[in-house]
């Protein structure tokens, strides 16, 4: 997969590319990423990427031209182009397999007071948020996107189970999980998990599955079917 980034700050990649899971998808050529400056594609001296709304307002909109210049220069027929921002369909695990489907994904990080309708009206395939909060920019999203999708490409996770039984891949949220000490401050592992006794250990972990689901996020049973 091919993902290309359209950013005023791309030094705020530089780090979390080197690291963890992305890193090794990186070096597994399971993803190809590319930052692209969006002041590269202004095309007066002075680089401007942004300016006041019409109708006046407060902060900066992001203008629609070098947006458009750094589209033209890197989709491809292919491409899924994505605007990260608050006013997008919220990002979740099921998105996140379907995207990891693309060949390319083009992700326009979004910063100040927002961008120009008209790239929102005419120039992307989709919008997304990472939840119903306000980022300073659309570089820390892209980077949870890139996370995400990078653990479901085939042989990037060593044990692609691990990925399976994550939270969220099924109606349920993931199982609890426990490593030595067994005991540790009076705080003891459940026996069960001791026991040696894989089926009973996976009928164990699917009930409190469900109990922590119905505790804590009981919107997710019957998601599948919606």
């Amino acid at each position: 997969m091919r993902i290309d980034i359209l950013t005023l700050f791309p030094d705020i990649f530089t780090t979390p590319l080197k690291y963890s899971i992305i890193k090794r998808a990186m070096d597994m050529s399971a993803i190809e990423v590319n930052i692209h400056n969006i002041r590269d594609y202004s095309t007066d001296k002075a680089r401007t990427t942004d300016d006041y709304p019409f109708g006046g307002g407060p902060g900066m909109i992001m203008k629609v031209e070098p947006i458009f210049n750094g589209l033209q220069a890197i989709r491809k027929q292919e491409s899924e182009i994505i605007l990260l921002s608050p006013q997008g369909e919220r990002f979740d695990q099921k998105l996140a397999m379907e995207i990891s489907l693309k060949k390319h994904i083009i992700l326009i990080c979004g910063r100040y007071k927002g961008v120009d309708e008209r790239v929102r009206n005419h120039l992307i395939d989709r919008e997304i948020s990472i939840g119903d909060f306000v980022t300073s920019g659309g570089e820390i999203p892209a980077l949870v996107i890139i996370d995400a999708i990078s653990r479901l490409l085939p042989k990037v996770l060593g044990n692609f189970n691990s990925a399976e039984s994550d939270s969220f891949m099924s109606e349920t949220l993931d199982a609890p999980y426990y490593t030595r000490p067994q005991e540790f401050q009076g705080m003891t592992v459940p026996q069960i998990l001791l026991s040696g006794n894989h089926k009973k250990i996976e009928e164990w972990r699917t009930r409190e599955s469900l109990k922590k689901t119905m505790s804590r996020r009981p919107d997710l049973l019957g998601s599948k079917k919606r």
